[in-house]
């Protein structure tokens, strides 16, 4: 398959290219062509063809659009250059699009190289190829002539395809035929409409065919210039085998030993707040006299003293006397009346339940 490629050549170096030699050429229509590094269907290209009607030497180099559009095509419809940009080699003998142009409308397109891209899953990478010592390409070709509805006759080409060489299988099943020598161009382009061209219908075999991969861009026809043929670096996908996997899973688990090792370490650290935090609770044993004072110096010197240090009684009780809260500040702590009624000594005098309903006649009853 081709469906893209290079040519920025002059139209005088066509005929060259094709190994013309000394034949008269006669160009027609070659202002319409637009030298390119990405030329799709649609586009002009210089084509090479034999004069009609006349049997000599002269060749004709004439502008045509690339994409087959048969004489039989309606004029009333729409051009479609994508349809039969390529035709099989091996199906022009068959198709009647391609049968009835191959006694006289072969033709020679050249180019200096052109695009295929290689499949990998979903994404496409393209590749550039080209002659070793940059030699224009020869494509086999067929032409053909259709009047549109406003009267106007527009050449169409398109260019034969064969099965892949050994060398580009990997890339692409099918690739043009390349005419690669003099004698092969001459075949082609002047050969009698009896003869079988079978012989040159076939993969470039040659080891001067080279490639490499370029941009992605490649895939819009709108991006040209010599961006189009610059080599690029393709990042290679590396297998690596399933151990891999299991080593830089225990090499993680090892290198995460060390930190859960020291976080036991510490565990000072987590139960200090812990005791802190616990020490306002002792303040609703203030008001037990005899016995909560003990409780509360207790639970005060297990947080704050350390026992190892010795003579410390005077330090516990003027510590004692400064956190010794009043029952005046015990209710400013703890607003709530659940804490005041808890705050208040057993001496003071609480309304009994009696005292809610009064002295009335279901009182006196039972008094």
């Amino acid at each position: 398959m081709c469906g893209r490629c290079r040519c920025s050549l002059r139209p005088d170096d066509i005929p060259r290219s094709c190994n013309l030699g000394n034949r008269p050429v006669r160009f027609v229509d070659t202002d319409r062509y637009r030298p390119a590094y990405n030329v799709s269907p649609g586009s002009n290209l210089p084509v090479v063809r034999r004069a009609l009607g006349a049997d000599g030497e002269e060749v004709v180099v004439q502008c045509m659009k690339w994409g087959l559009i048969p004489s039989f095509t309606k004029k009333t419809e729409k051009p479609d250059y994508y349809r039969m940009f390529n035709a099989r080699s091996e199906s022009i003998g068959e198709k009647a699009s391609f049968r009835r142009l191959v006694p006289a409308n072969r033709c020679l397109v050249v180019v200096e190289g052109f695009y295929e891209w290689k499949k990998d899953g979903s994404k496409k990478q393209p590749y550039y190829i080209y002659l070793k010592d940059e030699r224009p390409l020869v494509f086999a070709a067929l032409y053909d002539s259709w009047k549109n509805s406003e009267g106007e006759i527009q050449y169409t080409f398109t260019i034969l395809t064969t099965s892949s060489s050994s060398a580009l299988g990997w890339l692409h099943d099918r690739m043009p035929v390349i005419l690669g020598n003099k004698g092969s161009t001459d075949e082609w382009l002047d050969g009698h409409s009896s003869s079988k061209f079978d012989s040159l219908l076939k993969p470039y075999e040659e080891l001067d065919l080279v490639w490499y991969p370029v941009t992605p861009a490649m895939g819009k026809p709108s991006f040209d210039g010599p961006e189009c043929i610059k080599e690029i670096q393709i990042k290679t996908n590396e297998t690596k085998p399933i151990s891999m996997f299991f080593a830089k899973s225990t090499k993680t688990e090892n290198q995460s030993e060390p930190y859960i090792i020291t976080a036991h370490k510490k565990p000072a650290i987590t139960e200090k707040p812990q005791s802190l935090k616990e020490e306002p609770a002792t303040v609703d044993c203030i008001d037990h006299q005899s016995h909560s004072d003990k409780v509360c110096d207790e639970s005060k010197s297990n947080v704050s003293t350390p026992t190892s240090v010795s003579d410390t009684s005077h330090l516990k009780r003027e510590y004692d006397e400064y956190r010794k809260p009043s029952v005046d500040e015990a209710d400013k702590q703890y607003p709530s009346p659940a804490k005041r009624k808890a705050i208040k000594s057993a001496g003071d005098k609480q309304k009994t339940l009696f005292s809610y309903f009064g002295k009335g006649k279901y009182y006196d009853r039972y008094t």
